[in-house]
């Protein structure tokens, strides 16, 4: 893990490159990489990099020129395939003058130019300046595991970088709330597409490539996720299940590449323990593992961690999180975010990354099972719904389906029976907008209208929320549901999630690595027949069977649990004063954004135990928390609300907890 950024005037802008803004830059991203650092200029343009040294750590250092000095390279990532590709290359005549995978991309980029970056095998973002083209060639991993943001100014200027705090550190533009991205956060935890939350900062998509040239922006697509069946006509289901075992223990092979101690962040569930249950086989040593839970016994999974542990012999270790150590982390972890922390789990994930920075400088996580192979219930549900809905509609009379309807509205507000009833085809639409889209979201449609201010809503003039995952819906060529479904989330929800793995672990500057999403293993589970991912409630089918007698069965059969935050109880207990005071606070009030009797009902609803509202107010607490840090541009935020000795603060420098 790096960080990169970087600056291109255009000739029309008139400027050059002042090197101690890049360094301005560069350093937000220190904790990206604390080993080494440069920079680059050359008139019109400017490199930066913070570097984690894991290949090559004496040789590796950047910005890396080529042996004429015309292209130079800043990168952030890892090429598992660098050997092999480095093989090739010095056949061709290359002489390294290094042992690392960013000498390897250069080489391939001088060789085959934009399309090298089909060659790679990897977790990715990278720029190469090119001095005889004058052009700025930027690339990102096909499922996006590293971050690149970029700002073009309407001179055509470009600056770019790893986090975009970085870019507001340039000045590249003013911290705003970008409002047409809002109701895609309110709904899905984040933006869905290349918009942020930021106006003017866009996202480089996954799986594509930019190229600058004075002023003139081109953004394309090189890779995107098939469906085209995989040959399995005459193949049985049990030489697909070995295939895909086979493949999957390549992947991690891959992953073990690195000059620095690896270990596996371990949650217990059935894609951290394939992960490390695999990595022991490959390994001589006992490989290290890492766990975290919490103080309450609901939210604390840390034995069934222990099983895999136990089972495979590991170098164990764990930390268990206090409320008082959740909430003084929060702001400053959103400063790492630089959006609103979508995932209560965010929080964990940081502090197991900094209880492994003390004995491992890389680790891999199980992110992208779930998308790729079915593991939420919600897939499951969805098809029920779609299924019997379309049924249902047809089959049940109008006045009937009314009475149905009205009937569930009769229960109790926020019992059981009512909230599974009211989210089922009895009472929603069997569209795919409302059963899933709606259905699953945050804040859906029906309850923005309600949340937004009118001045609000006047603003982002009827946005669509699900504008990107509708485009998605429309592009793939998935023939079934369930794929369709995969693929939009595989391109939107997955995202936010390799976002967190990526900034919280670099909060505690450690590198994460990622088996599940190696892009061969990808487009063959793609291909797969969608039995084998979903089957009945069985989920990830192919790898439960995959792993049969290689877990221990209570791990093997165990259901898809999540990781479990108790913020809800906290919310309604010791810590409701933080809550309120973010939410119903006087500045978030002021702020006219969202309306403050809509927002008092789902606290008082939540406070109360009536309605479960804790991912909504975990949505708008980090909102405030957002707004407060970067467009307030407040460094140090203490709640008169929180309680005593639980300090909440927003800057960086807290030392004691990134100690």
């Amino acid at each position: 893990m790096c960080g990169l950024c970087g600056i291109a005037f255009s000739t029309r802008s008139g400027r050059t490159v002042d090197a101690h803004v890049l360094v301005r830059m560069r350093d937000t991203m220190t904790h990206r990489g604390p080993d080494d650092c440069g920079v680059f200029t050359d008139g019109r343009v400017g490199l930066a990099h913070r570097r984690l040294s894991i290949i090559d750590v004496a040789g590796g250092h950047q910005p890396m020129a080529d042996d004429s000095g015309s292209l130079h390279i800043v990168y952030n990532g890892e090429i598992y395939n660098h050997p092999d590709l480095r093989a090739a290359l010095e056949r061709r005549g290359h002489r390294y003058r290094t042992r690392c995978d960013t000498e390897t991309i250069l080489r391939l980029y001088q060789e085959d130019g934009p399309r090298a970056v089909e060659h790679l095998q990897g977790m990715f973002a990278f720029a190469i300046w090119d001095r005889r083209r004058e052009e700025l060639f930027l690339a990102r991993d096909r499922l996006g595991e590293k971050p690149l943001y970029y700002v073009q100014a309407s001179d055509g200027s470009l600056y770019f970088a790893s986090e975009i705090k970085a870019l507001l550190a340039a000045g590249a533009t003013s911290p705003q709330l970008n409002y047409d991205a809002l109701p895609d956060y309110l709904a899905n935890r984040a933006p869905s597409g290349a918009d942020t939350l930021f106006v003017g900062v866009r996202r480089l998509l996954p799986g594509h490539t930019l190229r600058w040239r004075d002023g003139t922006l081109e953004t394309r697509p090189y890779w995107d996720m098939t469906f085209a069946r995989t040959d399995d006509r005459n193949r049985s289901e049990s030489d697909l299940i070995a295939e895909f075992g086979e493949r999957f223990t390549e992947s991690v092979r891959m992953r073990l590449m690195s000059d620095v101690p690896l270990g596996v962040f371990l949650s217990g569930g059935i894609d951290s323990a394939s992960i490390a249950a695999t990595m022991s086989r490959l390994v001589n040593e006992p490989i290290k593992t890492f766990s975290v839970g919490f103080v309450e016994q609901e939210a604390n999974e840390l034995r069934h961690a222990r099983t895999v542990a136990e089972t495979y012999g590991t170098d164990h270790h764990e930390v268990v999180v206090s409320a008082a150590e959740f909430f003084d982390a929060l702001p400053t972890l959103v400063w790492h975010e630089d959006e609103p922390l979508g995932h209560a789990a965010s929080v964990p994930l940081f502090f197991v990354a900094r209880l492994a920075r003390d004995h491992v400088k890389v680790v891999l996580t199980g992110e992208g099972s779930d998308e790729l192979l079915a593991g939420y219930g919600r897939y499951a549900k969805t098809l029920y719904n779609v299924r019997f809905g379309a049924h249902y509609d047809r089959l049940v009379p109008a006045a009937v389906r009314r009475a149905v309807r009205r009937a569930v509205e009769q229960l109790p507000r926020g019992s059981f029976p009512r909230r599974k009833l009211e989210r089922s085809f009895l009472c929603v639409a069997p569209d795919l907008t409302s059963i899933y889209f709606d259905n699953f979201a945050v804040f859906p449609r029906g309850l923005q209208a309600e949340l937004l201010s009118p001045a609000t809503k006047e603003r982002i003039a009827d946005a669509d929320p699900y504008r990107v995952v509708r485009e998605h819906w429309e592009r793939t060529n998935a023939g079934t549901l369930l794929d369709r479904l995969l693929y939009v989330d595989i391109k939107t929800y997955l995202h936010e999630l390799l976002m967190k793995q990526d900034q919280m672990s670099m909060a505690a500057s450690i590198e994460s690595r990622v088996p599940f999403l190696e892009h061969q293993l990808v487009e063959f589970t793609a291909g797969l027949p969608a039995r084998l991912k979903l089957q009945g409630s069985t989920t990830k089918r192919i790898l439960r069977d995959s792993m049969k007698g290689v877990l221990p069965p209570s791990i093997l059969t165990r259901p898809k649990m999540g990781f479990p935050v108790p913020v809800g109880s906290w919310f309604r207990g010791r810590w409701s004063g933080v809550m309120t005071e973010l939410v119903l606070g006087e500045r978030a009030s002021q702020r006219g954004i969202f309306d403050r009797e809509v927002v008092r009902r789902l606290v008082g609803e939540h406070v109360a135990g009536r309605v479960q509202h804790t991912e909504r107010l975990w949505a708008l607490i980090n909102f405030e928390l957002w707004l407060r840090r970067f467009v307030d541009g407040e460094e140090n935020v203490r709640m008169s609300s929180a309680p005593r000795g639980a300090a909440v603060r927003t800057d960086d420098r807290i030392a004691p907890l990134l100690a």
